[in-house]
């Protein structure tokens, strides 16, 4: 029998430190877009070189994420957690001193280390302070509202730094908030076991190399095509790669992935789901806010304050879907979240060069926000669901592994997708054209998600409920969750 964790003495500062980290890395993986032509415009950046200002921080943080939930098991999770901090937030004010474009992109990919260190120590950390039952429901649920409304809010944020101060100061403002958690973190939270073992170094550079090829490769055919040789040998060795780690896998004795966390449907539907699903929401991001800012001719802080109708809905959501959530198995209001961003990503994928803001982004925002509010928590609580204490570093890795990688390779999907578009017309029209283009692609994807999450989640977790043992509900928060 797993031992339970250990009683949390000060519960809501720790819940506070854990999720203001979770949350300033997710910020800086969507604070950059809103800032993006301020950016390009002083950096003196060309497309390519602007979309791994992107790229750097999302690939790196996907690709070591495994790496560093491993990391956390057998060094300790709290010395890890800050540690990766202490990375997180130098490489922030690199990126903000950053006189060019390498300086930059270097400064993201050394921030993609950070963070690949603390998403799996936070949510790990969070597993081991706060124990089963309604505590940790809660928890988990604003762990998991935390991943939607801080891509959200990073848009608004971003957007209003870069009109009123600068695109530097969306980095800046990390500093003195990764000091104080740094500060902060030792005094509340306890340190958990070192396991005894060591690092899968085989696994960890096949994983990271595998998934590095493969988001090159795909980005690749945005200026090269499908065709070109370094598309297809990158994207042949990503594949190749994987596969190796895969077989890895399946013998080390201490892997980094261990296979046995996808024999539960919950735990693989949950992070296949989460995989399209934020495949699907990095495309909306990217491409909303060029959309507004290109097409509809609004400013930065215009733009930031574009999407308030999906911050605003889901946020209210998420603090309000407790009460629905006790009456009814998880996966319900998963699937009724993953339809709801389905039906706004259709409807927004519409958009041409004369739609109008009301009608063509802000009423499908509000569908959208919904469907976040309504399914990042359960995606979270589902893939950790039942996980042994042993695997919770692994589980909490894989949660947040699926989530960055879906990231990546969402992006170069939507963007190698946007490409397609033939140029015609003004340039105002065919931006527009691929946002439509890209935006549907998006929505296949999320497609994809809802029938993973009907075929593994929903039926797994029925039957769950049938039973006279029924499984931790994916979580929703309460207002008083973080008190």
């Amino acid at each position: 029998m797993k031992p339970e964790p250990a009683i949390a003495s000060h519960p809501g500062a720790i819940l506070a430190i854990i999720l203001v980290s979770y949350f300033m890395i997710l910020l800086d993986n969507s604070v950059i877009f809103t800032a993006l032509p301020s950016l390009q415009a002083d950096l003196r950046l060309s497309t390519g070189e602007l979309s791994w200002v992107q790229d750097a921080y999302t690939l790196v943080f996907g690709g070591l994420l495994l790496l560093g939930a491993r990391a956390g098991d057998l060094l300790g999770r709290r010395r890890v957690f800050v540690f990766g901090l202490m990375v997180f937030s130098i490489a922030s004010l690199l990126i903000g001193l950053a006189p060019a474009g390498w300086w930059a992109i270097g400064g993201r990919a050394v921030q993609g280390i950070g963070a690949a260190i603390v998403a799996p120590a936070s949510l790990s950390l969070l597993t081991a302070s706060f124990p089963e039952g309604r505590e940790r429901t809660r928890a988990v649920a604003l762990y998991g509202a935390t991943a939607g409304i801080g891509a959200s809010l990073g848009l608004v944020i971003g957007g209003a730094l870069a009109h009123w101060i600068s695109w530097r100061a969306g980095f800046f403002v990390n500093v003195p908030i990764g000091a104080a958690m740094i500060a902060l973190a030792p005094r509340f939270i306890q340190e958990t076991g070192r396991a005894r073992g060591r690092f899968d170094v085989f696994g960890a550079l096949s994983a990271t190399l595998g998934v590095g090829a493969l988001v090159f490769g795909i980005i690749n055919t945005a200026d090269a095509g499908w065709n070109s040789p370094v598309t297809l040998t990158a994207v042949s060795a990503g594949v190749v790669l994987l596969i190796a780690f895969a077989l890895i896998e399946r013998t080390a004795a201490q892997p980094i992935m261990p296979l046995r966390l996808f024999r539960s449907r919950h735990r693989t539907g949950a992070y296949v789901a989460r995989f399209l699903y934020l495949g699907a929401m990095i495309a909306f991001f990217f491409f909303t806010t060029q959309f507004m800012q290109e097409v509809l001719g609004f400013d930065p802080l215009q733009a930031g304050l574009g999407f308030l109708p999906m911050t605003a809905v889901n946020f209210a959501v998420a603090m309000s879907i407790s009460r629905l959530v006790g009456r009814m198995p998880g996966s319900l209001p998963l699937l009724a979240g993953i339809l709801l961003t389905l039906a706004g990503m259709f409807w927004l994928s519409r958009v041409g060069a004369d739609s109008a803001y009301l009608t063509g982004v802000a009423l499908p925002m509000i569908l959208i926000g919904a469907g976040q509010g309504l399914a990042f928590a359960p995606l979270t609580s589902f893939g950790i669901t039942g996980a042994p204490s042993s695997d919770a570093g692994a589980a909490s890795g894989l949660v947040n592994t699926f989530h960055q990688v879906g990231t990546c390779l969402g992006l170069g999907i939507a963007v190698a997708a946007a490409a397609t578009v033939p140029a015609a017309g003004s340039a105002v029209a065919h931006l527009a054209a691929q946002v439509s283009t890209a935006l549907t692609t998006g929505s296949t994807l999320l497609l994809l998600a809802l029938a993973v999450t009907a075929a593994l989640i929903l039926p797994a977790d029925l039957a769950a409920h049938r039973t006279s043992t029924p499984r931790e509900p994916a979580p929703a928060p309460q207002l008083d969750a973080a008190r």
